[in-house]
């Protein structure tokens, strides 16, 4: 079989991952990162960098309190849509820290404030955990705009990974009961949305590019969910009447070929549906903007193609 192109940036990106393995995710690994705190050294990604304004609030959820973080490269900011992050991280790891820089460069880029959302994380909370605290966050941020001094009129539902599943899930459930305000668009970078199955991609870059194959199975062991439920793989519910929908996937991983079929079944059930594949680049490459330089430029194009989406709503 033909070697995949793989960009030079991330041939050594994943050079230096072979050369310095981590840990297996087991729940006492897990464990013992709970509660650390990510500062730009430890981080792939970039760090948070200049905005009008960032702060930390907390909401009642399903299961406790939730803690929300708001990045707005505006102090002062007429009404408006938000946006709704969902971090990545197997349902089990990330957090609002993890992926600060990606959500700080998705409110500068889209112009646009975004909330962070810290859901409840596997295995200490297996699902549903984590799609209640998402349905719930995003329906109380649609409700309570004036606890951020904000003015809510839609809302854009944002992840990555795990977190785009839980985006999709929860457009899901506000197409089928409404909040407050319409969502506007469901934007997921490289989703897990199909746990029923595997695709082809999954055993073809199932060891050496980022995201392994026993990764997978430690993430879906913790998170314990029902693979044919919606909740948990949501290409198996009908997507009519479903947000327009941008999927970003990454040509070298393994979830690449079920965020294809996303991406398919939304625009055949009628969706305004636009798909872009990051070729020659592996999964969470959003994330790792200062170990891939490249990543840059993927972003820069999937954000651009979200905001042109808003632009003519």
């Amino acid at each position: 079989m033909t070697e995949p192109f793989v960009r030079p940036d991330v041939r050594a990106f994943l050079d230096m991952m072979a050369a310095n393995p981590r840990p297996a995710f087991t729940a006492e690994f897990l464990a013992s990162i709970r509660g650390t705190v990510m500062t730009p050294e430890m981080s792939a990604d970039k760090p948070v960098g200049d905005l009008g304004e960032i702060r930390d609030l907390v909401m009642p959820g399903p299961g406790g309190d939730i803690a929300l973080r708001l990045f707005d490269p505006r102090a002062d900011r007429k009404a408006g849509p938000v946006v709704v992050f969902y971090h990545g991280g197997g349902y089990a790891a990330g957090s609002i820290d993890s992926h600060a820089g990606l959500a700080a460069e998705t409110a500068r880029q889209l112009d646009l404030p975004v909330v962070s959302v810290e859901y409840r994380l596997a295995p200490e909370n297996p699902w549903p955990a984590a799609p209640d605290d998402g349905e719930a966050a995003a329906r109380w941020i649609a409700e309570n705009g004036a606890a951020f001094d904000l003015e809510v009129t839609g809302l854009v539902l944002c992840g990555d990974s795990a977190g785009g599943n839980l985006a999709i899930v929860t457009a899901l459930a506000l197409r089928d009961a409404p909040a407050a305000v319409p969502v506007l668009l469901q934007l997921t970078f490289y989703p897990a949305v199909d746990h029923s199955r595997e695709y082809p991609s999954a055993a073809e870059f199932a060891e050496g590019y980022g995201l392994d194959a026993s990764d997978m199975q430690m993430f879906d062991q913790h998170y314990a969910a029902d693979p044919r439920d919606h909740r948990n793989s949501p290409l198996l519910a009908d997507q009519q009447g479903m947000p327009p929908t941008l999927v970003i996937t990454a040509g070298l991983d393994p979830l690449r070929d079920e965020g294809r079929a996303y991406a398919a079944k939304t625009a055949l059930a009628g969706v305004p549906t636009v798909f872009h594949e990051a070729v020659g680049t592996i999964h969470g490459f959003a994330g790792y903007r200062r170990a891939i330089p490249s990543a840059q430029g993927d972003l820069d194009h999937a954000l651009g193609l979200a905001k042109a989406i808003l632009t003519v709503r």
